[in-house]
């Protein structure tokens, strides 16, 4: 009989989804993964299957994380121009605030390992379908409401906010705040 988890499974994914998130799956290490969740080697792959598995749970956590605050700032009071601002700049500054300037775990996962991995391809595009879900409900009531062009093409139109976020993760790495905040007032323009 094996020794009991003396460890909280969604406290390791968590902290093992910063290690990832920071250094990439690539670059990531046993000893890293060891070393930030608190839990031995052997113990981190009796409990999870593999690095791949943790990583894989690491990204569903990001997803389900992604897609509360998504739907929580686009349904806050305001219009949809307002709600799409504040989430958009939300993104930006707290990519900012962070000393690693590591971006979003989505993006960095696709530029890393979906260009040859059929399965992390497929996660990707999931997670990317939730963030464009939320997107387009709210510029879906946008449309209803009358607060957005009554032309508006909401599927369209989330899949562009969708590529705007995307490049403005990765400009986050390199430019500065008020960069950053011109492309979104820019991106605004298309309500």
């Amino acid at each position: 009989m094996g020794r009991p988890r003396n460890f909280e499974a969604d406290a390791v994914v968590e902290r093992a989804m910063e290690v990832f998130w920071t250094h990439g799956y690539a670059n990531t290490s046993p000893a890293q993964l060891a070393e930030a969740t608190g839990v031995g080697k052997g113990s981190l792959y009796n409990a999870f299957g593999s690095k791949r598995e943790l990583f894989d749970r690491a990204l569903d956590r990001y997803d389900v994380a992604g897609t509360e605050l998504a739907q929580a700032i686009l349904s806050e009071p305001g219009s949809t121009r307002e709600r799409i601002g504040a989430f958009l700049r939300f993104l930006v500054d707290t990519d900012l605030s962070h000393p690693d300037r590591r971006g979003c775990l989505a993006v960095n996962t696709a530029t890393e390992l979906a260009g040859h991995d059929p399965e992390i391809r497929r996660v990707v595009r999931r997670m990317a379908e939730h963030t464009l879900g939320a997107l387009r409900t709210r510029l879906e009531q946008g449309v209803r409401d009358g607060d957005v062009r009554a032309d508006l093409d909401p599927r369209a139109t989330a899949e562009f906010l969708l590529t705007t976020i995307s490049g403005l993760r990765v400009m986050a790495r390199s430019y500065d705040a008020p960069t950053l905040h011109r492309v979104i007032d820019t991106a605004l323009t298309v309500l």
